[in-house]
């Protein structure tokens, strides 16, 4: 014990060491760089691309030569999502197969679109209603999906029965509106 009190005195970092761990020492730049590429990995899992990219270009300055390669090889599959690529799509059914493709690959905002696109060139198309319907429901849009899916089973009653069955739709199928939609026998709901 005596030692360590002679270590401690005869050394002033050994005396001050106590002071030292309570305050908050700034991160190393390998710390600060693997900080900036966790951060950028949620942004780009969160699909926010842009902000994902701002960190992963931190990251790739960094000290560390795997982390830096990871971040750059991130910065380009970044890019090429951020690139808009132009579809250029002609036609009620190119636009009705696109928007299928998209709300089948959960992009629900993107199939919303060329669906409406295509709704405006046959708006008495039942399976244009109920793809739209489909998109809206994904997007947590109650209202717009319950409206386009009443349509859809107005020009064609056995979307009622696809409806029932369909998965796209299970997040509204507690809803009283929706429930009545598919179910109008069942009175007492």
């Amino acid at each position: 014990m005596a030692d360590k009190k002679l270590q401690a005195k005869g050394n002033p970092k050994a005396q001050h060491s106590g002071a030292q761990e309570s305050k908050a020492e700034p991160p190393t730049p390998a710390a600060a760089q693997l900080a900036a590429f966790e951060a950028a990995m949620k942004l780009f899992h969160a699909r926010k691309l842009a902000e994902a990219r701002t960190l992963y270009q931190e990251a790739a300055k960094g000290p560390g030569s795997d982390v830096a390669q990871r971040a750059r090889l991130h910065i380009s599959m970044c890019d090429r999502r951020l690139e808009q690529v132009s579809v250029h799509l002609n036609g009620v059914e190119e636009l009705y197969n696109y928007g299928v493709a998209m709300v089948n690959m959960r992009n629900a905002a993107e199939a919303r679109q060329h669906l409406e696109k295509a709704l405006a060139l046959a708006p008495n198309s039942d399976h244009i209603h109920y793809a739209l319907a489909t998109a809206l429901a994904l997007s947590g849009d109650a209202v717009g999906a319950q409206e386009n899916l009443r349509i859809a089973i107005e020009l064609e009653p056995r979307n009622r029965a696809l409806a029932r069955q369909d998965s796209d739709f299970a997040a509204l199928a507690n809803q009283p509106g929706f429930r009545s939609l598919l179910y109008p026998e069942k009175k007492s709901w």
